[in-house]
């Protein structure tokens, strides 16, 4: 209710929901997918409080270990909203705010259950976005997912969805695109920048030769110095 004297009775945010930030919101230029997900979590939170029997007393007044339970939603659902993470990491962030093991496990536990932490998805849609916005090779996307702390069956798991013909072709693109650039060197030059382009893209030594080989003798038109 409004105070008698006229000012504005403070503003009591639900469980899971932060006050508006003072300046430029991270989330503000977060995906729509994101805003689900900010939802999802803080809904969840809503609903595990809504079941215990203290979920109605004021949250100053509640035990210890719901506060805790709040600050760790509260933690994970920012982390959430700037991009997907694997449960490890997320783990990290959460051990790295000082929170009790059992707090932590029973957030990401809960997370997972609402389906906002799955290691699996996270590893399928990284190996889709780094072969083809980033054109990497399996070593490479392997280094990657390993970077983004996933289990070594899932990152096991998600390398055998690519196939050896598309990292092929995708080398092959990748090659042709890059020996225009190079049509001014001799062949044995050309041959050893693109290679060396290729391997560092994490591409393998048969899959680079083929590459290199096929790229090359297509440049090699009138007026090129490959020898």
């Amino acid at each position: 209710m409004t105070p008698s004297d006229g000012r504005l009775a403070p503003v009591s945010y639900l469980p899971g929901v932060l006050p508006p930030a003072s300046g430029p919101s991270e989330a503000a230029d977060a995906p729509d997918e994101r805003a689900e997900k900010l939802g999802a979590v803080s809904q969840a939170f809503d609903n595990w409080t809504r079941d215990s029997d203290d979920a109605s007393e004021p949250l100053a007044e509640r035990p210890a270990d719901k506060k805790t339970a709040r600050r760790a939603e509260n933690v994970s659902m920012n982390a959430l909203t700037r991009r997907g993470m694997s449960r490890r990491e997320l783990e990290r962030v959460l051990l790295a705010r000082e929170l009790d093991e059992s707090t932590v496990a029973a957030e990401l536990d809960r997370l997972q259950g609402v389906g906002l932490l799955d290691d699996r998805a996270l590893a399928h849609d990284l190996v889709s976005r780094l072969r083809d916005r980033k054109g990497l090779g399996r070593t490479a996307v392997a280094a990657e997912l390993s970077r983004r702390l996933l289990p070594g069956d899932v990152i096991t798991e998600a390398l055998d969805s690519i196939e050896s013909d598309d990292e092929l072709e995708t080398a092959r693109e990748l090659a042709i695109r890059r020996a225009e650039q190079l049509r001014s060197l001799d062949r044995a030059t050309a041959e050893r920048r693109l290679s060396g382009f290729l391997q560092r893209r994490g591409y393998s030594g048969d899959i680079v030769r083929t590459a290199v080989t096929e790229a090359l003798r297509g440049t090699a038109s009138p007026g090129v110095t490959f020898r």
